[in-house]
């Protein structure tokens, strides 16, 4: 079974960039047809699909985050990351890391994704 752990500062101050780093064990980030996703949810609100990066490094992006929103892989590391820059109070939120079999494109719906990590509390404020 594949597991994902997300790792990151918890507390990030606004306008600087977020980044957090999300573990894969169980199998490997390059496997086709296997999709790595960015998913962050918000306190007291839905889920919100950030972006993803498939097994063959194309990434795909929210439109709601594209301008400010990478994600790229270290495959030597097998792992996959965010970063989020210029964010602001409303980017507080829970952020997942996913799996899907196949690409999956804006889909917030949980049951369409295999694996999830535990999720990481991320805070903005000064």
């Amino acid at each position: 079974q594949v597991q994902l752990q997300e790792s990151g500062p918890g507390l990030v101050k606004p306008s600087q960039t977020l980044s957090l780093a999300c573990s894969v064990s169980g199998g490997s980030i390059t496997i086709s047809y296997y999709a790595w996703h960015w998913i962050r949810q918000p306190p007291g609100k839905g889920l919100e699909w950030m972006g993803v990066i498939a097994y063959d490094g194309s990434t795909y992006y929210s439109p709601s985050f594209k301008s400010r929103t990478s994600i790229s892989r270290d495959t030597s590391k097998n792992q996959f990351s965010l970063q989020l820059n210029s964010v602001t109070p409303e980017d507080t939120a829970v952020y997942y890391c996913a799996r899907s079999d196949g690409l999956r494109v804006g889909v917030v719906n949980k049951s369409e994704y295999e694996d999830w990590g535990q999720g990481i509390q991320v805070t903005v404020s000064s």
